[in-house]
């Protein structure tokens, strides 16, 4: 368990001083929000938006995003396994200090259980999307964050990802969140340098399309528990993999 009190206690004291991010200080900051148009995604959007910070939320089909529309944020493009399509939203972008990406966008893709069953041409679909896709926003958007006062890179992944816990069976979805994380450590160890910080993070089993209506966590306090631990977050936590307590996940 991370000592988040402490934290909490160490941000308030340097931020009355200056010197922290924009995110970190409780100033508004501008966040990007892959696959936002429902679930998490939408609930990342609802809870930033409302608290002030300016939000761009992608969708793959925008004209469908009412819900997100609604919220009255920037509705964007994008669809993560379409390098044109990432390539355009930079474009659009070109210029935008973005402060926090959150990489959502993500599927369940191929969950079979048996080796037997395992479709090797669905589980490369789930790679482009799961482990690729975010990576093709984060190296599009590179400039943008640099640009941006948080530097700050959320990707979220999943306990399935985690080798260590790992007890069979979800082999394309398992293998796609490894990835990620794999990715995310690399990412990492070289953007650190720049002052980044870049993180995996498992949401919990969520009451999503995806997580199904029989998951034991609501959307708002996943989300809520993320946003918490992101505001917290400092140069150390750079590569780490946590849930939305703020709990450290083994690899």
């Amino acid at each position: 368990m991370r000592y988040r009190f402490l934290i909490h206690i160490g941000l308030a004291a340097v931020a009355l001083f200056g010197g922290l991010p924009a995110s970190l200080a409780d100033e508004p900051q501008t966040v990007l929000i892959t696959g936002a148009n429902r679930g998490i995604g939408l609930e990342f959007a609802r809870q930033l938006s409302a608290r002030g910070d300016s939000v761009i939320g992608t969708a793959r089909k925008p004209d469908e995003a009412i819900e997100l529309k609604d919220l009255g944020v920037r509705v964007e493009q994008l669809d993560v396994t379409d390098s044109a399509s990432v390539q355009a939203l930079a474009a659009r972008l070109q210029g935008v200090p973005i402060d926090l990406l959150i990489n959502n966008a993500g599927i369940g893709g191929h969950t079979a259980n048996s080796f037997a069953t395992t479709d090797f041409d669905e589980i490369a679909h789930t790679f482009d999307v799961n482990s690729l896709g975010p990576m093709r926003v984060t190296q599009a958007l590179l400039p943008n964050l640099e640009a941006g006062e948080g530097k700050t890179v959320v990707k979220i992944s999943s306990t399935m990802g985690s080798i260590e816990q790992n007890r069979g069976g979800y082999y394309g979805y398992r293998a796609s969140k490894a990835a990620l994380n794999m990715f995310n450590k690399s990412l990492a160890a070289e953007l650190g340098k720049q002052g980044f910080i870049t993180i995996v993070m498992h949401p919990g089993w969520v009451k999503t399309r995806m997580g199904g209506a029989g998951a034991p966590v609501e959307p708002k306090d996943s989300v809520a528990g993320m946003i918490e631990v992101i505001d917290a977050l400092n140069t150390e936590d750079n590569g780490a993999f946590l849930d939305y307590q703020g709990n450290t996940i083994p690899w």
